[in-house]
C-alpha cells in the first residue's frame, strides 16, 4: 500500500486564521519565521524544490525566482492585487496564480473611510494634542477641520472597492463623482454618483478617494499637475496602490497648501516613506492595514491555502489569474 502523496508548500510570513492547517492536511509546510519579508536570497533557494508558494505582495515573484522554481505549480498571492507576481512568467512555465479578491471589499472600504474622516476632522492631531497635555479648555477654534456630510466625493476607480466606498458615501448624503474606464450603471442606481472624465472630478471634488490597481497606465497617475487641479481644500486618500501616486509631488503639495490633507495607506517605495511626508500635520499615514481585520485577513488566508490545495489535486482554483493555462 502506498503513502498518500505529500506535496511541499512554502509560506513566506506567517498568515492568521486556518490557512496553515488546511495546507498542513494535504502538504509539507514550512512558514517563514519572523514578521519581515523573505530576503530574496532565501526565496530563491526555498522555490528550487516545492510544489506550492503562499506569498505576500511584498514578496517579489518576477521572473528569475519562478525560474529557480523546478517543480512549482501554483503561487497563491495573499492579496487582491498581484503586480508583485510576473503572471507572464508564470504563464509559459504553466504556473497558476490566484489572489483573494471580494473577501477584504468591505474592510478595506471601512479603511478608506476612516483615514477620509481622520483627515477630515483631524483625530491623529486630536489625540496627539489631548495626550500631549495641550487640551486646557474648549475652544471655538480648536482644531477645527472639515465637514463631510454633504461635501463631494470623487472616486477614482469603481471596481469593488471604490463602489463599496460610494455606498458608505451616500449614507453621509455626500454627492458622487467617479471615474473608471467603463461607466458603471449599478453603482449609478444604487448611489445617485455621476459618471465624470477625470480631470473634471478632480477640480470639483472636497475629497478624492483612489482604488485603482497599479500598472503602466495608472503608475503616477496622480503627480504634480493632478494635485494642481484639486481644490486647496481637497483631501486625497490612497487605499489602492503607493506608486499610483507620485509621493514626492504629494509631499510638495502638502507642504505648500496645493492640498488641505492626505491619508494614505500605501506607499511609492513602501515601507519606505518620501522624504518629508512623516513631518506633515496634514496627512494621516497608516501601514498598509487596509484589509486588516481579524475576520478578513482570517478568510484570505483560507481562500490562498485552499486554491493551493485545489491546483495541486488538479481542481480550477477559485479565484485564478491567469486562466489562460487551462487552455
Amino acid at each position: 500500500m502506498t503513502a498518500e502523496k505529500r506535496w511541499k508548500v512554502y509560506v513566506t510570513r506567517m498568515v492568521p486564521g486556518p490557512g496553515i492547517s488546511i495546507l498542513k492536511e494535504k502538504a509539507d509546510v514550512e512558514v517563514s519565521p519572523g514578521d519581515l519579508p523573505v530576503p530574496r536570497e532565501v526565496l530563491m533557494e526555498k522555490v528550487r524544490d516545492i510544489d506550492g508558494l503562499l506569498c505576500l505582495l511584498t514578496d517579489k515573484i518576477d521572473k528569475e525566482v519562478i525560474a529557480a522554481a523546478k517543480k512549482l505549480s501554483v503561487i497563491a498571492n495573499y492579496a487582491v492585487g498581484h503586480d508583485n507576481v510576473d503572471i507572464e512568467a508564470a504563464t509559459k512555465r504553466g504556473i497558476a496564480v490566484t489572489n483573494t479578491p471580494e473577501v477584504l471589499t468591505e474592510t478595506t472600504a471601512d479603511l478608506a473611510w476612516s483615514l477620509l474622516m481622520a483627515v477630515a476632522r483631524r483625530i491623529v492631531e486630536a489625540d496627539r494634542f489631548t495626550r500631549d497635555g495641550r487640551y486646557r479648555a474648549w475652544s471655538p477654534t480648536l482644531l477645527l477641520g472639515k465637514d463631510v456630510h454633504g461635501k463631494i466625493l470623487g472616486i477614482v476607480g469603481a471596481g469593488r472597492i471604490g463602489s463599496a466606498v460610494a455606498k458608505r458615501a451616500a449614507g453621509f448624503g455626500m454627492r458622487i463623482l467617479y471615474y473608471d474606464t467603463e461607466r458603471k450603471p449599478e453603482i449609478e442606481k444604487e448611489t445617485g454618483a455621476r459618471y465624470s472624465a477625470f480631470e473634471d472630478l478632480l477640480g470639483e471634488s472636497d475629497f478624492i478617494s483612489v482604488h485603482l490597481p497599479l500598472s503602466g497606465a495608472t503608475r503616477h497617475m496622480i503627480g504634480e499637475r493632478e494635485l494642481k487641479m484639486m481644490k486647496r481644500s481637497a483631501i486625497l486618500i490612497n487605499t489602492s496602490r503607493g506608486p499610483v501616486v507620485k509621493e514626492s509631488d504629494l509631499v510638495r503639495a502638502l507642504a505648500d497648501g496645493t492640498i488641505a490633507g492626505a491619508g494614505l495607506d500605501v506607499y511609492e517605495a513602501e515601507p519606505a516613506l518620501a522624504k518629508g511626508l512623516a513631518s506633515l500635520e496634514n496627512a494621516v499615514l497608516a501601514p498598509h492595514i487596509g484589509s486588516g481585520s481579524e475576520a478578513t485577513r482570517s478568510e484570505m488566508a483560507r481562500l490562498a491555502a485552499a486554491s493551493i490545495v485545489d491546483r495541486l489535486e488538479g481542481r480550477v482554483p477559485e479565484n485564478l489569474v491567469n486562466r489562460e493555462i487551462l487552455g
